[in-house]
């Protein structure tokens, strides 16, 4: 077996930092594909809104903000959605999405935070419906921020989140990290470390928000599948996840080598001109009291 020509260290002190960066970049360039991967979550979220009327509805991690807008097109007259994210990069591209989709509804369009979650300071109490796709498993410290975003809920607020199973169950999400080793040395991720898969463990999920304050807390599994044309393959996998990150540092023959091999790896995701693969995630409801 062959030894990887080339190493990658991850010298990021802010486990946030690559949101602000090259990662938040390539989100943004990605954005379509991402949001119709994510569509059957979006629409789940936009049916919980529906269904319960909130006032006021706080979208974590919410990226480039289509689930946001989406949300905020699904409350009644005079009730609002508002998305939070690190990335300066991913809430520009929100709000200038919020301006092209024009006056959906009447009164305000929905509200965008650059900010960290975590760390920010809501008003007390402000919001009854806490929602993510995907946003919350990137947190350093966990519990600290979801005391933080229970202390901006109401008495009467509820929470829904998406977050994802282990990588054994979404092995799609990590073929092009497993087939680069070949290649480049990637630095090793610690399970519970802010990531992808830092909410693959239901109970650790749990003990962090009970320890944060929050009641009636369910964790469900969710499987739903994903597909996109084959066109646009390479595009998605040299921007989002490792390839994402490693790629710019490396030379143009080990660039066109590493794109050769993680291409051929998720050969069995490919079914004619189509990807599909299952996206195994977990819902997790709770209450803020």
């Amino acid at each position: 077996m062959s030894k990887p020509v080339a190493t990658f260290v991850d010298t990021a002190e802010d486990p946030s930092s690559l949101w602000k960066t090259m990662g938040g970049r390539n989100w943004v360039a990605s954005q379509q594909l991402i949001d119709h991967l994510f569509k059957p979550i979006e629409v789940l979220l936009a049916e919980a809104v529906q269904a319960q009327s909130p006032r006021h509805v706080l979208d974590i991690g919410c990226g480039t903000g289509g689930t946001t807008r989406t949300i905020h097109r699904h409350t009644q007259e005079g009730r609002y959605a508002t998305g939070v994210d690190v990335s300066e990069v991913m809430i520009d591209a929100a709000r200038q999405g919020s301006e092209q989709d024009g006056a959906d509804k009447e009164g305000p369009g929905p509200e965008f935070i650059c900010a960290d979650a975590a760390r920010y300071d809501f008003q007390e109490g402000l919001f009854d419906m806490l929602v993510s796709r995907f946003g919350i498993m990137f947190f350093e410290d966990p519990v600290r921020a979801f005391q933080n975003l229970r202390r901006a809920a109401s008495k009467e607020a509820t929470a829904l989140f998406f977050s994802w199973r282990s990588p054994k169950e979404t092995p799609f999400m990590t073929t092009a990290g497993r087939a680069a080793k070949s290649i480049v040395t990637l630095p090793q991720q610690d399970r519970n470390a802010p990531g992808q898969f830092a909410f693959a463990d239901p109970q650790r999920v749990e003990s962090i928000l009970e320890s944060a304050g929050w009641h009636d807390i369910s964790i469900e599994p969710l499987d739903f599948e994903c597909a996109f044309p084959e066109t646009e393959l390479v595009s998605f996998f040299t921007r989002i996840g490792p390839l994402g990150r490693i790629l710019p540092g490396l030379d143009e023959k080990t660039q066109a080598q590493l794109i050769t091999v993680v291409r051929e790896a998720f050969e069995p995701f490919v079914f004619g001109d189509t990807v599909k693969f299952n996206a195994a995630c977990w819902q997790i409801k709770a209450k803020a009291s």
